[in-house]
């Protein structure tokens, strides 16, 4: 890969980790900091119970994104490694290059998409 790509694949790779952190801040900001007595309308119990569920799934909901976005932007931060290393679009399963259009759509992928074909078949059939 050329030196031009590499900074192309590091400029898309540090935007949408950007991105990312942007919206675990957003998560935070608008679902966990918010206590059960603010989303309830001020008051400590509520008259409707299943208010307190839907809140409490709210709550649930909101941590399971920002843990999804948490790993995503892991998995980028290790993609931005690879670059450094030397070994950014090379497949870790066979060694060959992960074409340029992969990477595009998947900027953190260890695969190409055979490999990653092949990986995801062997799993579906244990």
């Amino acid at each position: 890969m050329t030196h031009q790509e590499l900074t192309y694949f590091k400029d898309l790779i540090l935007k949408k980790r950007v991105e990312m952190l942007k919206d675990l801040g957003h998560i935070e900001q608008q679902s966990m900091n918010t206590t059960t007595s603010e989303s309830s309308g001020g008051s400590s119990y509520s008259d409707h119970m299943p208010d307190l569920g839907s809140d409490a799934m709210e709550r649930e909901k909101a941590f399971m994104f920002a843990s999804r976005d948490g790993a995503y932007v892991t998995h980028l931060d290790k993609a931005l490694e690879r670059i450094v290393e030397g070994t950014f679009g090379i497949c870790r399963a066979c060694g060959g290059e992960i074409s340029k259009e992969r990477l595009e759509a998947v900027p953190n992928a260890t695969m190409c998409v055979v490999c990653k074909s092949e990986e995801d078949r062997k799993k579906r059939k244990v």
